[in-house]
């Protein structure tokens, strides 16, 4: 049986961490609201009963459902041997892979620094103070952070010659800021050699080529976590 990930139709969104890896992986699954819609997606996550993930992202995997983008990633790491096969490093992988989570909310915030209740326009003086310190101060530790943690085994990946779920998300991660903050991105190009030859390497993981190219990749849009506004964008 394969796997049902539920995530919100027509935005990569935070689904699209777990997408890139399990297509890199080449596991079998449904994306369940792609499929069903929205509205299934509503009514499936209010019929969970016990403790049931907050939002989504969430996999079920038979009796099992996980919510949270890192656990997934761990979960499925864990259960298809593409982890390390070592507690310590694998905790240091899920270790990165919280620091991801922690930083796309902070590029999030650009554009909803006050509210995610309110509309972009009604937040803009909040928006261009968040934007000129992330591009300012937070990008550039959290990319020597990462573009650091592929240089201690001598990369191309963080674990050296065996991509992980880190690889794959720090992929997503550049490609995002790419799209939303383009001029900051050509600026600093150059700056984390690691992190862009990271980039380039990824898409040549057996698997996911394929989906890279095709239609059932979602691309970046102003409804997603990455979105671009020129004014946030200005060096």
């Amino acid at each position: 049986m394969s796997y049902q990930l539920w995530y919100w139709p027509g935005i990569p969104g935070r689904g699209e961490f777990v997408r890139l890896f399990m297509h890199a992986a080449e596991l079998d699954y449904e994306d369940m609201a792609r499929e069903q819609g929205a509205d299934a997606l509503v009514e499936d996550l209010h019929s969970r009963e016990g403790i049931r993930p907050f939002a989504p992202p969430y996999l079920v995997d038979g009796d099992v459902t996980i919510g949270q983008t890192a656990l997934i990633l761990l979960y499925l790491s864990d259960k298809e041997g593409l982890g390390s096969g070592d507690l310590s490093t694998d905790l240091k992988l899920m270790q990165l892979q919280m620091d991801i989570a922690d930083l796309v909310e902070e590029i999030h915030a650009t554009h909803h620094p006050v509210s995610v209740m309110k509309y972009y326009a009604d937040q803009m003086e909040a928006a261009f103070d968040k934007a000129e310190d992330l591009r300012g101060n937070r990008l550039p530790k959290y990319l020597i952070h990462f573009d650091n943690a592929i240089a201690a085994n001598g990369g191309p990946f963080v674990l050296g010659e065996q991509w992980s779920h880190v690889d794959t998300s720090l992929f997503h991660l550049m490609e995002g800021l790419d799209y939303a903050f383009p001029n900051y991105m050509r600026e600093m190009q150059g700056t984390w050699e690691n992190l862009e030859g990271l980039q380039s390497t990824v898409p040549e993981i057996e698997g996911l080529a394929d989906y890279l190219a095709s239609e059932h990749r979602t691309a970046f849009s102003q409804d997603g976590l990455f979105r671009h506004y020129e004014e946030l964008d200005q060096q």
